[in-house]
């Protein structure tokens, strides 16, 4: 399993694996536009040469970022492959110097199980406002909202 930044060449993959459970109403798809201008926000994880995994880290202020489009194939689930893409968010939300990591989503146990707790959406205006707005489920969003906390304690 090797973890890396993600390229344009991977662009087509990693929609395709996100598509898979955006229409399974497990996450929200992405388009290939958004996907493209963001690329340099998205990691994958290749085994085989081939991409198992997809997670994003965006940054929304100078003290946060999120976690987005984590998903893995199903024939590789339950192998540390999601966990391994989280923690390579959260070393490049340290690398960053970012002090909290956010995520959506509609398993928050897999976020507890690595050291995130739920929290409420509304902890987040400069999400809602620039992204939420535009989804089709506002403002009745059905994600739950977990948070990281990775500012060294004083």
């Amino acid at each position: 399993m090797k973890i890396k930044n993600a390229s344009i060449a991977d662009v087509t993959k990693i929609s395709e694996l996100i598509s898979t459970f955006a229409n399974m109403q497990l996450m929200l798809n992405r388009p290939l536009s958004e996907l493209y201008e963001n690329i340099r926000d998205y990691f994958v994880c290749i085994e085989d040469d081939e991409i198992v995994g997809v997670c994003g880290l965006h940054v929304l202020w100078e003290d946060l970022a999120e976690i987005k489009s984590l998903a893995v194939k199903k024939a590789k689930q339950k192998k540390g492959i999601g966990s391994a893409l989280v923690r390579h968010c959260i070393e490049d939300a340290k690398r960053l110097k970012i002090d909290k990591v956010f995520a959506l989503t509609y398993n928050p146990q897999f976020f507890i199980k690595n050291g995130f707790i739920i929290t409420d959406k509304s902890s987040f205006p400069q999400k809602i406002w620039t992204d939420c707005v535009k989804c089709s489920k506002f403002p009745k969003c059905d994600e739950e909202a977990v948070i990281i906390n990775l500012k060294p304690k004083e």
